[in-house]
């Protein structure tokens, strides 16, 4: 009877190990399906570039009071003397650096192409982002994709711009807008993939900080040169931008960089395709919206082609391989 007992005992962290990554990236979704929502009561108020501004430094607040909480309550455990800093190569830096721009570039073209065309269209246009991740992976980091991955992405991305057909037809077409919308998949999946290369050389932390300071301190002079207003006037101002750094950019993104430990950047980019499936559900459930052939067409393509796309596992694990050093030391999130 012990010996059935001790046998039994270890299966039970693994079955939370294998349910918890996918609790991660469902919370992260839904974070991160309200972030239309939020950028367009905010470009009401002001800009889309001090909107962007504003949502970075109070999410670099947010991660910086995380890692220094972190690091604190990690010395009281281990009751160690602080190490000195390790030195990372030069590439990694540079790897680091360039999370920091294409997140910058990628936030700011979505946010501005939302000002120019209908949120349908850069949904849509932006949802190529995951065809890019793929490609990208496959390009410059010999990443390999099985068929049914494959397949399944293509099913997914049909779906997602099919759910927004309708709007796409009735809605002015902006070539500016839509092309900018196309650019900023671009960006995200670019973002994906360097970030998926160094998330075993430094901790989730670390990763969010440095993101967060980086493109800040890029939006300083822009701002100051262009914005006339900086700030939000109203208390619905602050509170929409502080929504936006805390839910979408600290829980949403904040979970998606800590999934990227678990799946691969284009697996994580296809899941993101979620966010029109989760909108319009909920629009159904509360507004009572109704659900066109399209609509319904889009969700059933999205939902099977993510199926069939993790039925390939290869394709969906990290491509990272894990850190050779203490996972209390550097995992600490």
């Amino acid at each position: 009877m012990v010996e059935n007992q001790l046998s039994l005992t270890p299966e039970k962290p693994n079955k939370a190990a294998n349910i918890l990554p996918i609790i991660i990236v469902v919370t992260a979704l839904l974070a991160l399906s309200s972030t239309a929502i939020f950028i367009k009561i905010a470009v009401s108020q002001m800009s889309a570039v001090a909107t962007l501004f504003n949502r970075l430094w109070i999410a670099t607040i947010i991660f910086g009071l995380w890692s220094g909480i972190n690091q604190a309550r990690t010395q009281i455990r281990d009751d160690e003397p602080i190490l000195p800093k390790q030195r990372y190569p030069i590439k990694e830096i540079a790897f680091l650096i360039a999370v920091g721009l294409v997140h910058l570039l990628g936030r700011l073209s979505w946010t501005w192409s939302l000002t120019q065309t209908g949120a349908a269209n850069a949904n849509a246009l932006g949802s190529l982002n995951p065809l890019f991740t793929t490609l990208g992976g496959w390009l410059f980091f010999g990443q390999i994709f099985g068929r049914k991955f494959i397949i399944g992405l293509i099913l997914a991305i049909v779906g997602a711009i099919a759910l927004g057909f309708e709007d796409l037809l009735h809605s002015d077409n902006n070539i500016t807008g839509d092309a900018v919308a196309v650019i900023s998949s671009v960006f995200y999946a670019a973002n994906f993939l360097l970030i998926e290369q160094i998330r075993n050389k430094f901790s989730i932390v670390t990763i969010l900080v440095w993101r967060c300071v980086i493109a800040t301190s890029l939006m300083i002079p822009v701002v100051l040169i262009f914005e006339k207003q900086v700030f939000p006037v109203t208390l619905s101002g602050w509170l929409v931008v502080f929504a936006l750094a805390a839910i979408c950019e600290a829980l949403g993104h904040g979970l998606i960089v800590y999934s990227l430990k678990t799946f691969s950047s284009g697996f994580i980019s296809l899941l993101l395709l979620l966010n029109p499936v989760i909108v319009a559900i909920v629009a159904w459930i509360l507004f009572s919206e109704n659900l066109s052939v399209f609509n319904l067409l889009g969700l059933a393509l999205i939902l099977g082609g993510i199926y069939l796309a993790t039925s390939n596992k290869e394709s969906i694990k990290s491509n990272v391989s894990t850190p050779m050093q203490s996972p209390a030391k550097t995992e600490e999130c």
